[in-house]
């Protein structure tokens, strides 16, 4: 059915990584979400009503704040494919980022009205009056929404949308959930046994889980989260294949919503070499990796002395001395300045994010070390952390 919806409204040949193409992709999955949980919020709304089932009535208002979430991520997918103008020189893909934001909060408010009317059917039990009807509805929900969550997860992944995939999840949370009110509606049916008002409970704890989670993810990603390993190691993979480039350090990624990262960092090239021919080849690979990443790239040439001896026998003491201190540590922009009685080392220290010693006393035990060994030499080191 997923793969007939895709080509039935965008045809056969299509690249997701096209902006007009990826908004086609989230307005099919937005209404086809809107539609679906629309029906199933009126079905179930009207066999709760008649039942009396709190627990029922709780899943309907699911349905309809999961309508209500497809209808603000349209808009933000609209608003975030909107192009960049004078106030917004690199566009309004974090809308996309905003608006699910918005969502989640709607639905930690649904999960927190749902749960205070539970306890109150708690506190005040009545039997709820529970037909074929109404597991029939049950089950054809239950099985709607299992058949929402692969099908977002699909979309989510082709276009690389974390509001899809958190749909995704959230459909799969709402099989648990009605799975729970259909359980209890079979016990209130067949022994007579009221649990409705303990079932709302546990539909509102799987809601306020779902938007807590949710909201989470994307304040992280407002705040700016740090990129996929995959995505990382993938830029280090593709340079290798420039010969003038020796090494890369100081990766950055800025995300300003899908489809819109600049990534930059700097290169290391031979000092030797010729400096025309090594920037042709890092503005082709530049272009290249907006081909390939689809990001904009800006590269910033660090030479780096090769072929001196006296360079290279300090240049492993100081790799020495920081593996000492610990072996998570690294080094780079290596300099070297020869006075007459003392040899300047320069270079910036790389200290994880969660190591405890802090960056005083990273920089005095790197220093001590490297006295131990060469008593001669005199560091100027900067401590930076890693940005991804």
């Amino acid at each position: 059915m997923t793969n007939f919806l895709i080509r039935l409204f965008l045809g056969k040949n299509h690249d997701p990584s096209d902006p007009n193409v990826r908004g086609k992709y989230a307005s099919l999955a937005c209404f086809t979400g809107i539609v679906l949980n629309v029906l199933l919020f009126a079905g179930k709304l009207t066999m709760g009503l008649l039942a009396a089932s709190v627990a029922i009535i709780a899943d309907a208002f699911n349905n309809i704040s999961d309508a209500g979430s497809s209808i603000i991520a349209l808009i933000g997918f609209r608003l975030a494919s909107k192009p960049v103008d004078k106030e917004h020189p690199l566009g309004h893909g974090r809308l996309e980022y905003v608006s699910g934001f918005i969502v989640d909060m709607l639905i930690i408010l649904v999960g927190f009205e749902l749960f205070t009317s539970s306890i109150d059917k708690i506190q005040n039990p009545a039997l709820p009056q529970v037909g074929t009807a109404t597991l029939c509805i049950l089950g054809a929900a239950i099985l709607v929404k299992l058949w929402l969550f692969f099908f977002y997860r699909k979309i989510g992944n082709t276009i690389s949308s974390s509001s899809l995939k958190a749909s995704s999840f959230d459909s799969l949370c709402d099989c648990v959930a009605t799975t729970l009110v259909l359980i209890s509606a079979i016990i209130a049916k067949q022994w007579n046994v009221a649990i409705d008002g303990w079932a709302g409970i546990l539909v509102a704890a799987f809601i306020l889980f779902t938007g807590i989670k949710a909201a989470k993810e994307t304040i992280d990603l407002l705040l700016g989260s740090p990129p996929s390993k995959e995505f990382i190691d993938g830029i280090y993979d593709f340079v290798k294949d420039y010969p003038s480039v020796i090494g890369i350090h100081d990766v950055m990624v800025h995300d300003y919503g899908p489809g819109r990262q600049i990534v930059s960092f700097h290169a290391e090239v031979p000092a030797d070499s010729d400096i025309n021919i090594a920037h042709e080849e890092v503005d082709q690979l530049e272009r290249d990796m907006h081909h390939k990443f689809g990001c904009i790239v800006t590269v910033h040439l660090d030479p780096i002395v090769m072929n001196d001896p006296l360079v290279n026998e300090l240049h492993d003491v100081a790799v020495e001395a920081v593996r000492t201190v610990n072996p998570d540590f690294t080094l780079h922009d290596f300099r070297m300045t020869v006075g007459e009685t003392n040899v300047n080392l320069i270079f910036d220290l790389v200290v994880p994010v969660d190591c405890k010693m802090c960056a005083a006393d990273a920089e005095k035990a790197v220093k001590d070390e490297i006295a131990k060994r060469k008593d001669n030499c005199f560091c100027v080191i900067r401590v930076e952390h890693p940005f991804v």
